[in-house]
């Protein structure tokens, strides 16, 4: 778009204003123009509608209010542009999807190795600022969760940490000690009886899902895909979110929110495992007590909570705030 007045113009319109009219030997005097010149000046700024000519012998020629006659020209070159504003907007969208669908590849990325595997989750683990949300299925392909040694300066930097076990896992030797642990230091666990993948979310950027399935296990190198922003990370979001809803806590101590109760640590931990569906074997197993003292512990629970059936003590267990 061009200058709504070019230098020239501008110049001997504020001649005129001044001069309040004048014939056109007298304005090229003042501009220092030739008589042509200012003739050609005048006639473009009586086209605009910035003069009025008074006619006769030697014309006079008089100044016009500018809001008036430029008016509509801003106005013309203000839907001009709200038009291109409008128009490069749609462009850069197109662009941006025709980049998306171009560059499709640069979204997902394919990482081979077990130690690959775990050197990218300890990287993604120290780098969170906000949250990691964790699907732990049973036989882990990188790393144990003993192993995990990033979690703690993590947890102790800010960074929230929302985990799922799948029931498998918590029948594991040295599992539950470990989630126990991570619980201690800030960690929120749930479990469930089953997980559909192994995953990783890191402050909602990025995801690390694992391609192998766990029939193939052991055959080749496990392989991964980071995930970056995507329909794909919405997915997979909407999938941990609607779990940790469904999953039961797993706690080996009081919230502070929770109402009072006469339970020790090692009672709540029975609890919350009892709630996930542990059979007392595996539950004796992990806490190392004999089955008839997870009965005994259980059927203090259960004269506590003023109930006689296991259903019934997970109800209380949940109402009271127990679990």
């Amino acid at each position: 778009m061009h200058e709504l007045l070019q230098p020239r113009e501008e110049q001997t319109y504020r001649l005129l204003i001044g001069m309040a009219a004048a014939r056109v030997r007298d304005l090229a005097d003042v501009a220092r123009l030739t008589e042509a010149e200012a003739s050609e000046v005048l006639d473009r700024l009586q086209t605009l509608g910035l003069v009025t000519v008074q006619l006769g012998d030697d014309p006079v020629f008089r100044p016009l209010p500018p809001d008036v006659a430029l008016g509509t020209t801003l106005l013309q070159r203000q839907e001009w542009l709200e038009t291109a504003r409008q128009t490069v907007a749609a462009l850069s969208e197109e662009y941006r999807a025709g980049a998306r669908r171009r560059d499709a590849d640069h979204l997902v990325e394919v990482i081979v190795g077990a130690a690959t595997l775990r050197e990218r989750l300890r990287q993604v683990q120290n780098s969170a600022r906000k949250e990691i949300l964790w699907f732990c299925r049973a036989n882990p392909l990188a790393m144990q969760g003993a192993d995990n040694t990033e979690e703690y300066a993590a947890l102790n930097r800010g960074v929230r940490y929302r985990s799922i076990y799948e029931r498998a896992l918590l029948e594991t030797p040295g599992e539950l000690d470990s989630i126990a642990e991570g619980v201690s230091w800030g960690e929120e666990a749930r479990t469930l009886p089953t997980l559909p993948v192994r995953l990783a979310i890191i402050d909602r950027e990025t995801a690390i899902c694992p391609l192998v399935r766990t029939d193939e296990q052991g055959i080749g190198e496990p392989t991964a895909a980071v995930i970056g922003r995507s329909q794909l990370l919405d997915a997979l979001l909407a999938l941990f979110e609607s779990h940790w809803e469904l999953a039961t806590p797993v706690r080996s101590h009081a919230g502070p929110d929770e109402v009072k109760a006469d339970l020790d640590d090692s009672e709540r931990l029975l609890l919350s495992l009892v709630v996930a569906g542990l059979p007392d074997k595996s539950i004796a197993t992990q806490l190392g007590i004999s089955r008839r003292t997870v009965q005994r512990r259980l059927d203090r629970l259960m004269d506590l909570a003023a109930v006689d059936t296991r259903t019934g003590l997970a109800f209380q267990a949940a109402r009271r705030g127990w679990i």
